[in-house]
């Protein structure tokens, strides 16, 4: 990276507000500030390069990029495929639905069709309460969500910072209280094995929460400082 002279970071730039294209088609939001932060502390230019729930570990293991942001939850499976960084972010999970649907909960979702985006394990949260439902998997985070709104389903499950982002944008829509599962820790990701590189992104990670840098920026996109700790407490 350092010989290339650039950074490619991949991120979900449909997933406002952690990436999206502004009105000139620039691409904009709390990750991309974060990878913004990070090439300048390396000395190089920034690529972003826009990514998917179910491309992101293909792009990474294809070297088609170097690092991963776009809502990655650390978890065990994705573990043996990948090295995850330390968290950056931390959230709930909970509902996207319509003002309307009567919807307030998981119980209430029996039968009825939820939204996800492929790659992703979030429909799963509501099957594992033992609830039956359909799941309906979408290419990105806006057909998802486009579909709540049109009917086509039910609901959308996803995090809860990146769901009350989308329900200002948009009164018709709601977010319920309920949190489908504990605590979810979101980091970057790297190639699998590239311990000097995930090291050197802790150590950029440590240093923007002990600044409050990391802090300043989630405020700026999400209107609120940070909900959660960036660590559990055992």
């Amino acid at each position: 990276m350092l010989q290339r002279g650039t950074l490619r970071v991949g991120d979900c730039l449909s997933f406002a507000p952690f990436g999206f294209y502004d009105k000139d088609n620039n691409p904009d939001g709390y990750d991309v500030d974060l990878a913004k932060a990070l090439a300048k502390e390396m000395g190089v230019k920034l690529e972003m390069v826009n990514t998917t729930s179910a491309n992101r570990i293909p792009n990474l293991q294809t070297n088609k990029v170097d690092v991963v942001f776009c809502n990655f939850t650390r978890n065990l499976d994705r573990a043996k495929e990948i090295t995850f960084t330390n968290p950056y972010v931390v959230a709930s999970e909970a509902m996207l639905v319509r003002k309307n649907s009567g919807i307030q909960s998981a119980h209430d979702m029996a039968g009825k069709t939820i939204a996800t985006v492929k790659g992703s394990t979030n429909g799963d949260e509501v099957r594992n309460l033992g609830i039956k439902v359909n799941i309906q998997e979408y290419d990105s985070s806006q057909a998802a969500i486009l579909a709540v709104k049109q009917g086509q389903a039910d609901a959308m499950i996803e995090d809860n910072n990146f769901l009350a982002y989308q329900a200002k944008l948009d009164p018709t829509l709601a977010v319920t209280n309920e949190a489908l599962v504990p605590l979810e820790y979101n980091a970057f990701a790297v190639k699998q094995g590239d311990q000097v590189w995930a090291n050197y992104l802790n150590e950029f990670l440590f240093e923007i929460n002990a600044s409050g840098d990391n802090a300043t920026l989630y405020q700026k996109w999400f209107g609120s400082k940070p909900r959660y700790p960036l660590n559990p407490q055992y």
